[in-house]
């Protein structure tokens, strides 16, 4: 085999196809390098639980000073190569101003998921203490992810947020859009298999539960036949909406009360008004003819 006349034909395609040729940019931001920050992260915003654990009260500030320097600068490498991947010009101002941005709201965040721990720890009655939410449920490990990712994302970051969202969903099975507007105290119970996709919002004091999709009806399209992007295509969850396991809401017009409750294995794609319960059909019970083979009528 001609391996070197296969690696010209190769070399030669790739630059010659007009989707491809962006992905040559020298500073491409880095799915590793991107999972390595949101493991700092924790760290930064949950010291102790997370990250470091050898410090000293006394030394705390300063400790985290220099983690936050340190975080800071290779953030700012990471969205630099993101808007030059996107955008021509000098990056460089622009992406130190967004860092800033970024960074700024950290002390948000870290309440806003402090809240998210406390509806996790409320809401379980299998969490024995809140280290134990915090340390170990994938909920809270996707939603630091989307609560960060999401900011960035308000802050015209392109491209790394999304890299960061899909590696936690890598890591847990739960695909949250960073584009997902989600209130305060949210609760992902157990949470493989949820979807919850771009367009959708999320009121206060909401659960959802595994195999849960707030997902898109259909797909609009322009004149020329192409997808319509930028537009509400996923639901609307009001205050204190819990849905149950496997159940599926779509549209952007759909729109759930307040208080609503979505039994599991619903298929809805109509609004429901506030204080209302959802159900599917009962399922059909009968006694098994013949007990030592239940398989046999």
């Amino acid at each position: 085999m001609d391996v070197g006349r296969l690696a010209k034909e190769m070399a030669a395609a790739a630059a010659s196809d007009p989707r491809m040729a962006p992905a040559c940019a020298d500073i491409l931001p880095d799915p590793q390098a991107a999972g390595h920050l949101l493991d700092r992260l924790r760290g930064i915003l949950f010291p102790g639980l997370h990250g470091y654990r050898d410090f000293e009260s006394e030394s705390f500030a300063g400790r985290l000073e220099e983690d936050l320097i340190d975080f800071r600068r290779d953030l700012c490498h990471q969205i630099s190569g993101a808007f030059l991947h996107w955008a021509e010009g000098d990056s460089a101002p622009q992406a130190s101003e967004a860092t800033d941005a970024v960074m700024h709201m950290l002390p948000v965040i870290r309440d806003q998921l402090s809240l998210d721990v406390q509806a996790a720890y409320d809401g379980d009655p299998a969490a024995r203490h809140i280290d134990e939410v915090m340390l170990c449920y994938p909920g809270i490990r996707v939603l630091t992810t989307h609560r960060f990712a999401h900011a960035m994302l308000q802050r015209g970051i392109p491209l790394l947020p999304r890299i960061m969202q899909e590696h936690a969903h890598a890591n847990t099975g739960i695909d949250i859009h960073p584009g997902a507007t989600i209130g305060t105290s949210f609760f992902v119970d157990h949470g493989t298999g949820v979807v919850i996709g771009e367009t959708t919002v999320i009121g206060d004091h909401c659960k959802v539960y595994q195999g849960v999709t707030l997902g898109a009806r259909s797909f609009e399209r322009d004149e020329r036949g192409e997808l319509k992007r930028g537009v509400k295509r996923h639901p609307t969850l009001g205050n204190h909406v819990t849905v149950y396991a496997g159940s599926t809401i779509l549209g952007g017009n759909t729109q759930i009360g307040d208080h609503c409750v979505i039994a599991g294995g619903v298929f809805l794609s109509r609004s429901v008004p506030a204080g209302h319960i959802v159900c599917g059909p009962r399922p059909d019970v009968r006694l098994i003819a013949n007990p030592d083979h239940p398989g046999l009528e």
